[in-house]
């Protein structure tokens, strides 16, 4: 699976969520406010020094973005532990997945993945019975098709409240529960743990389970291999790299990350490999 952002998109998302234009960008880098430009619609960077002057601008660090600029850098690829179940969606054509945590017959929806058939399709096969929907945050294609999976069965909606407001629909009161950061809950014999992570949205939440031999952390658009998502809002940029870095990059390094869009990847390579959060 490609990488969810190219070179392209981690120039804009850094520069928007400064509040930086084209033309600030030119005057910090000497670099022609053409070029600029054309390497945000997908056009090839030259060399490293105007990587390098980029990431200076920009507060991103050097040699992970010219590994991907340049190198085409892409994650080891993760096996998948055995208790979950990814299920695939599209938007128009815009791929995005959710994931079903899986123990002793319970089960825990992760996102939606805008094909809420398929999840309840995964359920029905393996003779699941779900326990609790986990949405890392409320856009909609990770959150629509909640009313269908509720039908199938009425279960807690778990949503940072400062997200209900962009849920398309919402369920009644009784049914959302507001997961507070370190709530745990339990599915069959595991503990999927909420751990808050605004940025990407002010609401957003990615949900980790301490396995002794594949732990994992669901990441929603927090965060993608080699990349972030975006802030939304872009007053959020700053808020949304703490969360990263001290919330995702203080798990351990063999954590597998889990996001809503493109490959997997492990706290290990985005500690190398990723432009955006500097180390501390």
């Amino acid at each position: 699976m490609p990488l969810e952002d190219d070179f392209c998109d981690i120039l804009k998302k850094s520069r928007v969520g400064q509040g930086l234009s084209i033309g600030d960008v030119s005057r910090l880098t000497g670099l022609s406010s053409g070029d600029i430009s054309a390497w945000e619609r997908g056009e090839q960077v030259r060399d490293r020094e105007e990587v390098q002057a980029l990431a200076t601008a920009l507060g991103l660090r050097a040699e992970p973005l010219g590994q991907i600029a340049l190198d085409k850098w892409e994650p080891l690829a993760q096996r998948q532990p055995v208790w979950i179940e990814t299920v695939y969606g599209s938007v128009g054509g815009y791929g995005v997945q959710g994931y079903i945590v899986h123990d002793q017959g319970e089960a825990m929806v992760i996102d939606t993945a805008y094909n809420a058939p398929a999840m309840i399709k995964v359920l029905n096969e393996h003779k699941l019975r779900l326990v609790g929907i986990c949405l890392t945050h409320g856009h909609a294609d990770h959150a629509d098709g909640i009313d269908h999976i509720l039908k199938h069965r009425e279960v807690p909606v778990y949503l940072g409240p400062e997200d209900i407001d962009l849920l398309q629909w919402r369920p009644r009161v009784d049914l959302l529960a507001v997961p507070m950061d370190g709530h745990a809950i339990t599915v069959g014999r595991r503990t999927v743990h909420c751990l808050t992570t605004p940025g990407h949205t002010a609401g957003g939440i990615c949900y980790r389970v301490d396995d002794s031999q594949q732990p994992v952390c669901f990441v929603g658009d927090t965060l993608f291999a080699g990349s972030i998502g975006r802030s939304n809002p872009s007053t959020l940029y700053a808020t949304h790299l703490d969360s990263v870095r001290k919330r995702l990059f203080q798990l351990t390094p063999n954590y597998r990350l889990l996001p809503g869009h493109g490959p997997a990847t492990t706290v290990a390579e985005e500690r190398n490999h990723n432009p955006f959060v500097a180390i501390e």
